[in-house]
C-alpha cells in the first residue's frame, strides 16, 4: 500500500505503539555523550561541514502542537509491506514527535521486530536545538541498542564532534570510533583549515552509570599537528554536574625548585564536599602536596586549604641546608548563618616556614579582596590571622564579637610581640526615627589585647625585647547630625559627637605595671558646602566649595596608652573634612580647626569626567601625640590635593598630593594612569612618601601592560622600580582566541627575603575550552 505524502499519522496507522519510537533516535543521546569528551580535527571539515539551511544548528523546535503524545509524518511516499511487515517512508521524510525533528530521505520500521533504520542524510533536530547528523542509523526495539554511520554535530558553546561510526550498546554504554573533537570554528571558506586545537582518539566509550567519557588512543593536535599522544584519557561525562578527574596541569621552571610540575586532580566526594588534590614535582627539592577542600552545609561553606613537604630548607637557587623536617600550611575558613540577623564564622591560618608560600608558589594568600578574603577581619600583607567571630546585623543595629591571633611572616617579625586579640567587640546603632530633625548614631567597642613580649627601640637606636605590654579598652560614643539645604542651594550640616574611652594598661615600661587610663571628648561642629551648577553646551559645570569647623577641647596624648590602631595613620581627600582624622582610637586629633577646600567637577553628556579637589586644616594649636610624618602636627596642616579624570572611554588618570604647609615640597604623591580597550589593558603607578609608616622613604613604580597588537597574539609585562632599583620584571607572551590561551611568562625577582634572594622562573600556562583549568 502506497499512501501520497502530506498526511499526518497517528501512530497506530503504521504499526507505531510505542511512544519512545522517534522520542529516543537516541542519537541525541548518543550526540550528548560526547559533549565534554575530547575528539575531533582533520576530516571535520568533510565529515561536518560548515552550516548549510540543511545542516546548520537550528533553533529549538517550536510545539508543533500535536497532543497526547501525536506523531507527525511527511514524506514523499509511505509504503506499508503487510507480507514483510515493513513500513518504509522514502522522500524528504520528516517525523515529529515530542519536540524532536527527525529529517532524512528514507525511514525504514520493521513492525515485528520494532527496529527502525534511516539512510540519506539523516539530521535530528532537539527540542533545545542541538542537531546531530549522520549517513545512516539503526535502532532496536528498546532504543537500547543503535548504530549510526557518519556521525557528526554540533553543540552549544561551538562544540563539533565527529566519527566514523558511533553505537550503543545496553542502553548504558555507547562508543564512538575514529572520533575528532573540538570546540575551535573550522571554515575552508576562509583559509581556516584546522582548528586551532582538536582532540583525535581511535575511539570514545561513554559509561552513563559511571558518568565517564574514556578516550582510547588519543592525540591532541594543534593547528592539525600532533604535540601529546596518550593511550588512556577519561574525562567527564557532559551529563554529569561534577565529575572527578584530572584538570589542566602547570609547568613552571624556577631557580629555587628547578622544573616543577603540577597536576590537579578533582575528587568529588558528595553533592556538596569536594577536594582538589595537587602535588607539585619539583626537579631541585622535593615533592610539595596541596589540597584544598570545600563542604556545603544547610547553614553554611566550608574551605580548608593546606600544603605539606617533608624536606631541608632551601636558597633562591636551590642549595639546601639545615636538617629534614616537616613543613606545612594550613588555610581554612568558614562562615554559616544561625538565624536571619546572627552569623558566625572562623579563619585557621598558620605555617611553618615564614617563606613556605613564596617557595612553593602557593597564590591567593596575601590578596585582600571580595573573592579572597576570608574572614570578619583581614590581616596586614604577609600576615596570617586565625579568629573565631559571631555577627549579628539587621537594618538599624550591627553587633559583631571576635577573637584573634596572628601570625607574622615578615622577616623581622618576632612572633611573641604579636598579642591576642580577645574579646574584639564592635556595635553600632541608629535610632530609625528623627531625633531633633536629625540622624542619631551610637557606637561601642571593646577590645582586651595581651601578649608576651614587646619590642622597644633604645635610646641609641637599638631594640630591646620587654615583657609584653598588655592592654584593655572600652568605649561609648554617639553622634547626631542633621543637614538644611537652603532656597539658595547652600547646605549645612550640623554635627554634635561625645565619646568616653577607659583604658587599662599592664607592664608599661615609663610607668607603673598597671595603670587605668580614662579620657571623654565632645565635638561640636558644622559641615558647609555650596555647590554651583552651570550647564554648557555638551558639559555640566560643578563647582562647590567646602568648609568645616570642629569645636573639642585640646587634647594632649597620653603616653601610657599605646598605639596599637592608629599605626596606619595617613591625610589625604578621603579624610579631609573629618573632625577626628584617626583611623582607630588610640590616637585622637582634638581641639578647634577649621577646614577650608573645593571641588570643581566637568561632567560631558558623554560620560567623560574630570574633578579637581583642593584642601588643608587650619588649626588653633598643634595636635601633640599625632605623628609628625601626616602632615597634621602643626595648627597649618599640609595641603591636601587630588584629581581624577576620564578624559577618553577606557582610560583614567588620578593624582594625589600632600604638600608640606611650610615650603610647599612633595609629603607624599601617587600619580596613575589606566587604560581599557579591547586591545589593550594596562596601568602605571607612582608611590611617594617621604616617611612611611615604618619610618623608611618610599619612591615606587608599578607597571602593568597586556597589549595585543595583533587579533590573537599579545604581550604581558609587570614591572616594579623601587628606590630607583628594580625590584620585579614579569614579561609574557599570550596566544589567545575563542577555545585557548596559551601564556608563557618570564619573572626575575631582585628582593631578598630572608633565604631568598634574586630568583628567574618561567611558568608555562594552557587554557583550553571546555576542558577547564578549575574546578
Amino acid at each position: 500500500m502506497t499512501v501520497n505524502a502530506g498526511r499526518s499519522v497517528g501512530r497506530p496507522n503504521i504499526g507505531v505503539n510505542r511512544s519512545s519510537l522517534f522520542a529516543g533516535l537516541a542519537l541525541a543521546v548518543l550526540a550528548s555523550g560526547a559533549q565534554l569528551s575530547e575528539a575531533q580535527a582533520k576530516t571535520l571539515t568533510a565529515m561536518a561541514p560548515e552550516p548549510t539551511p540543511s545542516n546548520k544548528p537550528a533553533a529549538p523546535v517550536a510545539d508543533d502542537g500535536l497532543a497526547g503524545g501525536g506523531l507527525y509524518l511527511e514524506a514523499d511516499t509511505l509504503t506499508d509491506n503487510q507480507t514483510t511487515h515493513h513500513v518504509v517512508a522514502t522522500g524528504a521524510v520528516e517525523i515529529r514527535y515530542k519536540g524532536r525533528v527527525l529529517r532524512a530521505e528514507r525511514v525504514d520500521y520493521d513492525s515485528d521486530t520494532g527496529a527502525m533504520a534511516a539512510s540519506g542524510n539523516v539530521e535530528i533536530i532537539n527540542p533545545d536545538g542541538s542537531a546531530q547528523f549522520a549517513e545512516s542509523l539503526t535502532l532496536d526495539k528498546d532504543m537500547s541498542a543503535g548504530f549510526a554511520a557518519g556521525f557528526s554535530t554540533r553543540m552549544e558553546g561551538h562544540v563539533q564532534i565527529a566519527a566514523e561510526n558511533v553505537e550503543r550498546r545496553g542502553g548504558q554504554v555507547t562508543e564512538l570510533r575514529r572520533v575528532i573533537y573540538t570546540p575551535c570554528p573550522v571554515c575552508a571558506e576562509t583559509g581556516q583549515k584546522h582548528p586551532t586545537w582538536s582532540i583525535r582518539a581511535r575511539s570514545v566509550v561513554e559509561d552513563k552509570a559511571r558518568k565517564t567519557l574514556t578516550f582510547k588512543d588519543a592525540v591532541v593536535e594543534v593547528l592539525g599537528q600532533p604535540v601529546l599522544y596518550l593511550p588512556v584519557l577519561q574525562s567527564a561525562d557532559p551529563t554529569a554536574v561534577r565529575k572527578s578527574g584530572f584538570l589542566l596541569p602547570l609547568l613552571t621552571f624556577s631557580g629555587p625548585r628547578g622544573a616543577s610540575y603540577e597536576q590537579p586532580y578533582y575528587q568529588v566526594i558528595s553533592q556538596s564536599q569536594d577536594m582538589l588534590i595537587t602535588p607539585q614535582i619539583n626537579g631541585l627539592v622535593n615533592p610539595f602536596l596541596k589540597l584544598d577542600w570545600r563542604k556545603r552545609f544547610y547553614s553554611g561553606t566550608m574551605e580548608v586549604r593546606a600544603g605539606y613537604t617533608y624536606d631541608r630548607d632551601f636558597t633562591s637557587s636551590g642549595d639546601r641546608f639545615g636538617p629534614n623536617t616537616s613543613r606545612s600550611y594550613i588555610l581554612a575558613d568558614g562562615h554559616f548563618r544561625i538565624t536571619e540577623a546572627w552569623s558566625w564564622g572562623f579563619t585557621a591560618e598558620r605555617a611553618s616556614d615564614k617563606l613556605i608560600f613564596d617557595k612553593y608558589s602557593v597564590t591567593d594568600v596575601f590578596t585582600t579582596n571580595a573573592s579572597t578574603d576570608r574572614g570578619l577581619y583581614a590581616a596586614d600583607d604577609r600576615r596570617l590571622i586565625s579568629q573565631l567571630y559571631t555577627v549579628r546585623q539587621d537594618a538599624n543595629s550591627y553587633l559583631s564579637i571576635a577573637a584573634i591571633s596572628v601570625q607574622g611572616l615578615r622577616p623581622n617579625d618576632l612572633q611573641r610581640t604579636f598579642p591576642t586579640i580577645a574579646p574584639l567587640i564592635e556595635a553600632r546603632w541608629e535610632d530609625p526615627r528623627a531625633i531633633l530633625g536629625g540622624r542619631l548614631r551610637v557606637y561601642g567597642s571593646a577590645v582586651a589585647l595581651t601578649r608576651d613580649q614587646s619590642l622597644e627601640t633604645t635610646d641609641v637606636g637599638g631594640q630591646v625585647l620587654l615583657p609584653g605590654i598588655s592592654s584593655r579598652r572600652a568605649t561609648l560614643q554617639a553622634d547626631w547630625q542633621r543637614s538644611f539645604t537652603f532656597s539658595n542651594g547652600l547646605q549645612v550640616q550640623p554635627f554634635l559627637d561625645g565619646r568616653a574611652d577607659v583604658y587599662n594598661v599592664s607592664n608599661e615600661p615609663s610607668g607603673p605595671s598597671n595603670a587605668t587610663i580614662t579620657r571623654g571628648f565632645a565635638t561640636l561642629g558644622a559641615d558647609v558646602s555650596y555647590p554651583l551648577v552651570r550647564r554648557g553646551v555638551g558639559v555640566t559645570y560643578i563647582l562647590e566649595p567646602l568648609g568645616q569647623i570642629a569645636i573639642s577641647p585640646n587634647y594632649t596624648q597620653d603616653p601610657r596608652i599605646p598605639n596599637e590602631d592608629s599605626v596606619d595613620f595617613s591625610f589625604d581627600e578621603t579624610n579631609l573634612f573629618k573632625f577626628n582624622r584617626s583611623p582607630g582610637f588610640d590616637l585622637y586629633e582634638g581641639g578647634q580647626s577649621v577646614t577650608l577646600g573645593g571641588r570643581a567637577t566637568a561632567i560631558l553628556d558623554d560620560g567623560r569626567t574630570a574633578s579637581v579637589m583642593i584642601g588643608r586644616r587650619l588649626g588653633f594649636e598643634s595636635a601633640p601625640g599625632i605623628p609628625t610624618r601626616t602632615g597634621l602636627e602643626t595648627p597649618l596642616s599640609d595641603w591636601i590635593f587630588a584629581a581624577d579624570a576620564t578624559p577618553w572611554r577606557g582610560i583614567r588618570l588620578f593624582s594625589r598630593f600632600r604638600l608640606d604647609s611650610r615650603n610647599f615640597s612633595v609629603n607624599e604623591a601617587q600619580l596613575g594612569a589606566e587604560l581599557t580597550t579591547a586591545r589593550a589593558e594596562g596601568s602605571v603607578s607612582y608611590l611617594y612618601e617621604s616617611q612611611s609608616p615604618a619610618g623608611v622613604r618610599v619612591n615606587s613604580i608599578d607597571i602593568h601592560t597586556a597589549l595585543f597588537p595583533l587579533r590573537r597574539w599579545g604581550i604581558t609585562n609587570y614591572f616594579i622600580i623601587d628606590g630607583g632599583a628594580w625590584r620585579r620584571r614579569e614579561m609574557g607572551l599570550v596566544y589567545r582566541d575563542d577555545c585557548l590561551r596559551l601564556e608563557v611568562l618570564y619573572r626575575h625577582d631582585e628582593t631578598f627575603n630572608g633565604t631568598l634572594g634574586p630568583s628567574t622562573s618561567v611558568l608555562v600556562r594552557l587554557t583550553l575550552a571546555t576542558l577547564g583549568n578549575t574546578r
